[in-house]
């Protein structure tokens, strides 16, 4: 049964394992650092699809099969499938997987959504309650423009601030037995908002709830930034991974510099691709982690990494209404499967 200890960690007394992952992007992520860590790349951002809509499904049903591929499973093992995106009511995934006819749990936390149904999938696995669990997620820029800001066709120029939406879908299977990385302990984030009103400054808007995250992991674990090869937040860009240093230093006396890492400034090369402050998007940590970190994991090139991962809670339709940006951040502890130190 998990423990729960200090105010949020949940520890897994059975850490599921990661029995395969996927990451699929376009040519956007292809000229980009992580180009390798890529399972399949569609050249056009439309994926053969006639919407942006529709080409974002097209993304995340093909991460969820590759990685159902990576497992050796078939959809009809799996017996739930967590799986979100940035669009209405989910419609990404709704879409791209009503094929595979799996049992499924639609999950919204905005550019989180990729921590959040890995540790859900992980406490549900944990619990015997779910023997094998996808947890998925996606983003595209044209779509994501669309729905939140203006569609490209307007020809807005964006701020410095601004981020680009990864156009891209990350996915990983997570089973009660087998070998590799494991998912030991997870942090569901409280909702902080500090009144940050820019919508095209999502960095400032969701550093707060990363640092409260990280800082409760850490003291509830009894642990220092130096226990982990690696303190991964995503997606802060830059202006958000310079405040959530600043925040940890003055408010919780914490310095993570040597191990801390942004889903937001490894996706893109920020000096060859116009990408402003960095990569945003649900697909945007879910191709780091699904490609870059778990395959390092597996390799035993890194042994314990704290993935936080970040959203900003808005709408189309809330900066209309006057509202702020509210940050969530979820937490979890990946470890290389060769048990807790």
């Amino acid at each position: 049964m998990a423990k729960r200890i200090g105010t949020g960690t949940i520890l897994l007394t059975r850490p599921p394992v990661i029995l395969g992952a996927a990451v699929v992007g376009t040519s956007k992520e292809a000229q980009g650092p992580l180009a390798k860590e890529l399972t399949y790349v569609f050249t056009d951002a439309t994926a053969g699809a006639k919407t942006w809509e529709q080409a974002e499904s097209v993304l995340h049903g093909e991460a969820v099969r590759r990685a159902l591929d990576a497992a050796s499973l078939r959809p009809e093992q799996v017996d739930l499938h967590l799986g979100g995106d940035l669009l209405n009511q989910c419609m990404a995934t709704t879409f791209g997987v009503r094929a595979l006819h799996m049992p499924l749990a639609g999950v919204y936390g905005a550019c989180s959504t990729m921590a959040l149904t890995l540790a859900l999938a992980g406490v549900l696995t944990d619990s015997g309650a779910v023997r094998v669990a996808a947890a998925s997620t996606s983003s595209h820029f044209c779509a994501a423009e669309k729905q939140f800001r203006m569609p490209l066709e307007y020809g807005g120029q964006r701020p410095p601030t601004s981020q680009w939406t990864a156009t891209a879908a990350g996915a990983a299977v997570i089973g009660t037995e087998g070998s590799g990385p494991r998912i030991e302990a997870v942090y569901f984030g409280r909702i902080e908002d500090c009144g940050v009103t820019d919508s095209a400054n999502m960095g400032a808007a969701m550093a707060p709830a990363a640092c409260e995250t990280i800082a409760g992991f850490l003291r509830d674990t009894q642990t220092q930034p130096q226990d982990y090869d690696m303190i991964l937040t995503g997606d802060l860009g830059v202006v958000g991974t310079r405040l959530l240093l600043e925040l940890l230093r003055s408010q919780h006396g914490l310095s993570v510099e040597r191990v801390h890492a942004d889903c937001g400034l490894m996706l893109y090369d920020l000096q060859s691709q116009d990408v402003h402050a960095g990569a945003s998007g649900c697909g945007c940590s879910a191709a780091v982690v699904c490609g870059y970190i778990l395959r390092r994991l597996r390799e035993k090139r890194l042994r314990r990494v704290l993935f936080a991962g970040t959203g900003a809670l808005l709408s189309g339709v809330s900066p209309l209404q006057g509202e702020s940006v509210p940050g969530i951040a979820h937490a979890v502890l990946l470890t290389d499967g060769e048990g807790r130190r």
